[in-house]
């Protein structure tokens, strides 16, 4: 099975957050579970790398699409909001 794993940021301070794929709101031990200081979803989530051929082909108007996944954490530092942004995903082939 694949895995994908999420780094929590730093500053995160607790359990206290809420995880986003794609401007999804994800839903903790049903979407994801937290081990220690990383989120593992038990899915494979990808970010696609445009090659220079398929910019060339978007540019003249022919569309190329692959898997493009973005996770967003949500959380509270010192009393302010904060958001973190297209975190790194990291495939784990767990077989």
């Amino acid at each position: 099975m694949t895995r994908s794993i999420v780094k929590l940021p730093a500053d995160v301070e607790d359990d206290d957050f809420e995880v986003y794929v794609n401007g999804v709101l994800q839903h903790p031990d049903v979407d994801y579970y937290v081990d220690r200081r990383e989120l593992i979803f038990d899915r494979a989530l990808r970010k696609d790398r445009i090659s220079g051929w398929r910019w060339l082909l978007g540019a003249i108007g022919v569309g190329t699409y692959r898997q493009d996944d973005t996770v967003d954490i949500r959380y509270e530092t010192d009393g302010e909001t904060r958001l973190k942004h297209a975190l790194p995903i990291t495939l784990d082939n767990d077989e």
